[in-house]
């Protein structure tokens, strides 16, 4: 009777091991509505086009090498799906519990800090596109700041339009000695 019941349930126990399983990225195209990766799932297995779930509002396109984590709907491999993907060559490390970040392999980075801090870094230029900026607080800067096509008003003063009084505008002497 157990024999029996243990041939029975064999398929079932192989459907249930074979479920969730670790793999590692090969390829991806991120031309589809859902990502699809090429991953090495068990040895000597490849997974070809495997639709990868990412949260809404938020998307990636992982490094070949990286991890991924298979779920084979019904425990058939026939119809893997990833839910998730890491990277330990590159995740940032240290981070305090309740923290957030965005990270990428070349060091750009945006870590949401606990006190209320927000680091971003760029490795070459932060670049930001809309109709109004708005910067509330001290501005420090240790650089240059480029602005294309608009206007910097610091304190109501434009500096496109403000002028300073007894000096003559243009190439003229503005008054100061020589």
């Amino acid at each position: 009777m157990i024999r029996t019941v243990e041939k029975i349930l064999a398929p079932l126990k192989r459907r249930v091991r074979l479920m969730v399983s670790r793999a590692i990225i090969k390829a991806n195209d991120d031309s589809k509505g859902l990502q699809q990766l090429q991953v090495d799932a068990l040895a000597d297995e490849t997974l070809d086009r495997v639709e990868r779930f990412q949260g809404y509002g938020f998307t990636s396109v992982p490094l070949a090498g990286g991890s991924a984590l298979v779920v084979c709907v019904g425990g058939s491999r026939s119809h893997p799906v990833i839910v998730a993907t890491d990277d330990a060559r590159y995740r940032l490390k240290g981070l305090q519990p309740g923290e957030v970040a965005l990270y990428t392999d070349q060091g750009d980075k945006i870590h949401i800090k606990r006190g209320g801090n927000i680091d971003i870094v760029a490795a070459t230029k932060l670049k930001i596109i809309a109709p109004e900026i708005e910067l509330t607080g001290p501005l420090t800067v240790a650089g240059n700041i480029t602005v294309t096509g608009g206007n910097v008003v610091a304190d109501g003063i434009s500096l496109k339009t403000h002028v300073h009084p007894g000096v003559t505008a243009g190439g003229a002497s503005t008054g100061l000695p020589t």
